[in-house]
C-alpha cells in the first residue's frame, strides 16, 4: 500500500508540503496542490485521517446546529461554514435541532467527548450542559445569525435594529403612515431588536406605536398568510406590513391578494433576508439583504481563533446589511 513518502517522492516535494496540501490545500501554492493530488491518484494513497486525528487529539471536524434544516436562509449560512471550513481541512457535521434544547446538549455533547472539535449554534441559546464546560477557558462556541443578550459566546450578526429601523424609514418616506409588523415569536431576541428598529424609527416620526398592528410569526409562510389574515381583520387596515423574514412575506402577500386585495396597491410588503426567490415572486419583494454566507465565513473565523487559542479582535462581530427595493412597496392609495 502506497505510503506518504511515495507521494512525496513522486510529487517531488516534502513530506511535509504533502501533508499541509492535503490538511491545508490553502496555504500551498496551486501548482504544488495539482503536484500532490495527481501523485496521491496516480500512487493510490489513502491518508490515515484516524491516526492524524489521534495524534493531533483533534477530530478536524466542527458542528453546526441548525434550528430549522428546511430554512433557505440556514442554508446558504451553512454554505459559507463549509466553503471556509474545507479550506482549512476541516469538515463539517449538521445537527438539526428543532429548536429543541435537550437534542442541542446531545448534540453539543460531541464537543466534551473530542468528536468535533467547535460548535456554530444558529439559534440564541448557549447549547453546552454546565459540566461539559472546562473552568477557566472559553469553550469553542459561537453563535451565528442570531442576537444574543448576554456575554455567554462570541457572536457574528446583522445590526438587526439598524436593519428594520431602516425598513420602516423606508415606509415613511413613501407616505405609510399605518404601518403593521408580522414579527418572529414574541420573546426571540431577534424579534426584540428587529421591534425595537421599528419602534425607534415610529417615535423618530412622530407616530405612536399601535401593539394591535403587531402579529406574531414563526418565519414559516403559513405563519406569514396567518398573521396577515388577522392584520386584515383590524378595523382601520394597514397601509403597508413590515415581515421580519421572506417567508412570511410571501405568504402575507398570498393571503392579501385572496382578501382581493392588492400588493402593493392596496398594501405595500416588505420582507428581511433577502433570499433567491425574493426577486422572483409576484411583485418582486423588496427586503433587507443578509451577508449569509458571510456569516458562515465569518463564524469559522473567529472559532477557529478559540481553537488554536489565538486572540479574538472581537468577541462581537456585526456585519453590514443592505435595503433592497423592489416593487412590493409603493405610496398608499389615496383609499389607504
Amino acid at each position: 500500500m502506497a505510503n506518504i513518502r511515495a507521494v512525496s517522492k513522486l510529487a517531488g516535494v516534502s513530506v511535509a508540503t504533502v501533508s499541509r496540501a492535503l490538511r491545508t490545500p490553502d496555504v500551498v501554492s496551486e501548482e504544488t496542490r495539482k503536484k500532490v493530488i495527481e501523485a496521491v491518484k496516480e500512487t493510490g494513497y489513502k491518508p490515515n485521517m484516524m491516526a492524524r486525528n489521534f495524534r493531533s487529539k483533534k477530530s478536524y471536524s466542527i458542528m453546526v446546529l441548525v434550528p430549522d434544516i428546511s430554512n433557505p436562509f440556514f442554508s446558504m449560512v451553512i454554505s459559507g461554514i463549509q466553503q471556509a471550513a474545507k479550506k482549512s481541512g476541516y469538515s463539517v457535521l449538521l445537527g438539526n435541532t428543532m429548536g429543541e434544547v435537550e437534542t442541542e446538549r446531545e448534540l453539543a455533547h460531541l464537543l466534551h467527548t473530542n468528536q468535533t472539535d467547535g460548535i456554530i449554534q444558529l439559534s440564541s441559546r448557549f447549547p453546552l450542559a454546565p459540566e461539559d464546560c472546562e473552568e477557566g477557558r472559553t469553550p469553542p462556541v459561537i453563535n451565528c445569525c442570531e442576537c444574543v443578550d448576554d456575554d455567554s459566546m462570541p457572536t457574528v450578526t446583522l445590526d438587526n435594529v439598524g436593519a428594520s429601523r431602516a425598513m420602516t424609514d423606508h415606509l415613511f418616506g413613501l407616505g405609510h403612515k399605518r404601518i403593521a409588523v408580522i414579527s418572529g415569536p414574541k420573546g426571540s431576541p431577534l424579534t426584540v431588536a428587529r421591534l425595537a428598529g421599528c419602534q425607534a424609527a415610529m417615535k423618530a416620526a412622530n407616530i405612536p406605536f399601535d401593539p394591535a398592528l403587531v402579529a406574531e410569526g414563526d418565519y414559516s409562510m403559513a405563519s406569514g398568510a396567518r398573521a396577515a389574515e388577522a392584520l386584515l381583520c383590524n378595523s382601520l387596515r394597514p397601509t403597508a406590513i413590515v415581515c421580519f423574514n421572506d417567508e412570511m412575506a410571501i405568504g402575507a402577500m398570498q393571503q392579501i391578494r385572496k382578501a382581493g386585495l392588492s400588493v402593493p396597491g392596496d398594501i405595500s410588503i416588505t420582507g428581511f433576508d433577502n433570499l433567491t426567490f425574493a426577486a422572483y415572486t409576484e411583485p418582486p419583494l423588496t427586503t433587507i439583504c443578509q451577508p449569509s454566507e458571510a456569516f458562515g465565513e465569518k463564524a469559522v473565523e473567529v472559532l477557529f481563533d478559540i481553537i488554536e487559542d489565538r486572540a479574538m479582535p472581537v468577541r462581537h462581530l456585526t456585519l453590514p446589511y443592505e435595503l433592497v427595493v423592489r416593487e412590493s412597496t409603493a405610496p398608499p392609495s389615496s383609499a389607504g
